[in-house]
């Protein structure tokens, strides 16, 4: 009998949450198959079985809680098949050797259970959301793995096979069609453990830091001219598009080094100031936001930043980011801009003390002189901080200083 366990996730990440398995009682299993997907307070996770055996306990339901050590499931080893010798037996051993053949025929139907596919969590929830069965979509990938584009290219056949009982589906929220709170039909819906996580922290922070938001405004048009004029150069060089989060990250990175607080956090009652930049880019994933970071974005040039930014933010709406993926970052940028945002006030990613909210870039009227008025492409940019340890004068020469070098972004591609 072998216990399988919830392994070792990561340093800041003691339980989860079974979102669905992968296999059902009675199927083999080979050491490495992946048996149950295990939602944390970051990502999806799915753990492999490390020995072979028949699954014949599953302990654990889809949606209970589960720590680091817990008996999820038990899998017995797999048997030896008795051979069948190749010389004739002798007459007295004859009647046994029929029995030993005959029960190896008998239990041989039962051993061999096809296991379940390989596939990405983003890949096996898309197939439950399609009714796909996975067993019938072929794989792209050298090594076997399906993924969510290997889903959307299936074309499913008439005749869909039916889930296998234990297989997490995806259920629509129940209407209740009286509700005694408010006396109207109202959908109850239970939150998500990652946003129950996101709200949870977003709390946390408000109690236990000293927030405080200031703002500026950035004249675009340098950065849209210089955009213009060598984005398809840039793309036919790196085959990445050039798009405005790369300039942001150069110029939160060279004010991040004049004013290092701000890419500092509090442990007790020290500052740990960090000489390294890893930026955090703010993303909308389907289940929650999700902050990946790239990583050394000091050390990279505007081709090597567009394309880090780029993956990350397939494998966060593709629901593949791991855990590496997310964590440790120094400093955060956000865009509500792309959903249409003119202002807002960022709330910190704990434990970093600064994020930088970018906005809806906006043609308004500015005044360039006394005499002349001109239509610029403006943004309003925000800078959300600690106060514990930064003080305002600081946190506003730093927004002065990414809006100055973002009026000039030459200085930002003399920096690579």
């Amino acid at each position: 009998m072998i216990e399988i366990k919830v392994p070792e996730l990561a340093e800041s990440i003691t339980e989860g949450t079974i979102a669905q398995w992968l296999i059902n009682i009675g199927d083999r299993v080979n050491k490495g198959d992946s048996v149950v997907e295990l939602e944390t307070d970051k990502v999806n996770i799915e753990l492999n079985a490390e020995y072979s055996g028949v699954v014949t306990k599953v302990l654990k339901e889809p949606g209970d809680i589960v720590e680091v050590g817990d008996v999820i499931a038990i899998i017995e080893e797999n048997t030896t098949a008795v051979a069948t010798p190749d010389f004739p037996a002798a007459p007295e051993k004859k009647a046994e050797v029929e029995t030993i053949n005959q029960q190896s025929i008998q239990s041989e139907p039962e051993l061999p259970k096809a296991t379940s596919p390989i596939a990405s969590p983003a890949a096996r929830k898309l197939a439950r959301e399609l009714g796909i069965d996975l067993n019938q979509v072929s794989s792209r990938d050298p090594l076997g793995r399906i993924r969510p584009d290997d889903v959307k290219a299936y074309t499913p056949t008439p005749a869909v096979k039916e889930e296998p009982k234990l297989e997490k589906s995806s259920p629509k929220p129940a209407v209740q069609q009286i509700d005694e709170e408010f006396d109207k039909p109202v959908e109850r819906v239970k939150m998500s453990r990652r946003r129950q996580t996101i709200a949870k922290r977003l709390v946390e922070v408000q109690h236990t830091a000293a927030m405080l938001t200031t703002f500026n405004e950035v004249d675009m048009s340098a950065v849209m001219d210089l955009r213009n004029k060598r984005k398809d150069a840039f793309y036919e060089k790196h085959g990445v598009r050039l798009g405005f989060m790369s300039f942001f990250t150069k110029a939160v990175v060279s004010a991040l080094k004049q004013f290092p607080l701000l890419n500092a956090e509090i442990q007790g009652d020290e500052l740990i100031i960090k000489k390294f930049y890893d930026i955090g880019i703010a993303v909308a994933a389907p289940e929650g936001l999700v902050v990946p970071v790239v990583r050394g974005a000091n050390q990279k040039n505007f081709a090597e930043i567009e394309q880090d930014i780029s993956n990350l933010g397939k494998k966060a709406r593709d629901n593949a980011l791991t855990l590496n993926d997310l964590q440790g970052g120094t400093f955060t940028i956000t865009n509500g801009g792309v959903f249409g945002s003119l202002m807002s006030t960022p709330i910190l990613n704990s434990p970093q003390v600064g994020i930088l909210g970018m906005h809806k870039i906006q043609t308004r009227p500015i005044a360039i002189d006394s005499e002349r008025m001109e239509n610029r492409p403006m943004m309003y940019i925000a800078l959300s901080y600690d106060h514990r340890i930064v003080d305002g004068k600081e946190a506003v020469s730093f927004l002065a200083t990414v809006k100055e070098l973002l009026e000039d972004p030459q200085s930002l591609l003399l920096e690579g």
